[in-house]
């Protein structure tokens, strides 16, 4: 490993564990220092030690889509360790499965709060409290169901397809002083992803041309990538993560 990010300073979401918490490891091995949020205080408890203790990493649980919850872990980033350079939006939830014509649309709403409202609300803050003066990179974690049709978790999809955009819009407003990209992976093996591979894993894994489905770590190498400088002349993009699958016309 590199010590391309020593110095600098990450805020990631929903990163208690799968690919959040591969996200922030990938960025302390690399030399930077991470506040990682999520719900629940233990998980967050048990990131923390893992990520090497309070020297390397802080954990502010809450809900991604509370505004003080927000307030309160940038905060908190600022107070322990000076700024906030990058900013990784890697919360989402999916708490429905089906025909996007049988939605619970309060369902619906809360996606959209969580998915994609509390990803402009936290590039709203970071820019107000560090990164509007000192610039810095955000990377936005969409999915290849924002792409194409998903069915059975088209709503899902619909969010991350507004993630896609929402990085888009956020990247020409902000430059030259931030970037601001995106990555859209495929099925990841992950707690939140087992319903789409869980029984029959090696049928779905013989849709990608790689041969396997995704590890948390395909993902956090990418985002590394676009929140370090040898991406310098990247913004505004959302770089595919599928193991191919997307080529052949899967999912």
């Amino acid at each position: 490993m590199t010590s391309r990010f020593a110095g600098r300073i990450a805020v990631i979401t929903g990163a208690s564990r799968g690919i959040g918490l591969a996200i922030a490891q990938r960025l302390v091995e690399e030399g930077a220092r991470v506040c990682i949020t999520a719900r629940k205080p233990e998980p967050l408890e048990e990131a923390v030690k893992a990520l090497g203790g309070p020297e390397h990493a802080i954990a502010v649980p809450g809900k991604a889509d509370d505004p003080e919850h927000q307030d309160e872990a940038i905060a908190a980033t600022l107070k322990a360790f000076g700024s906030l350079d990058m900013f990784v939006n890697n919360t989402g939830i999916n708490p429905v499965f089906g025909r996007m014509v049988d939605l619970d649309l309060d369902a619906a709403r809360k996606m959209v709060d969580v998915n994609a409202l509390s990803a402009i609300s936290w590039v709203q803050k970071s820019y107000k409290a560090w990164m509007g003066e000192h610039g810095g990179s955000v990377v936005n974690v969409s999915s290849i169901a924002g792409i194409k049709p998903a069915p059975g978790i088209g709503f899902y999809g619909a969010t991350k397809a507004m993630v896609k955009h929402i990085t888009e819009e956020l990247a020409v407003e902000l430059a030259p002083g931030i970037r601001v990209n995106g990555v859209a992976p495929a099925v990841v093996k992950t707690r939140f992803a087992e319903a789409l591979y869980e029984g029959r894993e090696d049928e779905v894994s013989a849709q990608y041309p790689m041969g396997r489905l995704g590890v948390p770590e395909d993902v956090s190498g990418a985002v590394a990538h676009l929140l370090s400088e040898d991406s310098a002349w990247v913004t505004g993009q959302t770089l595919v993560v599928d193991g191919g699958v997307t080529l052949t016309g899967g999912l």
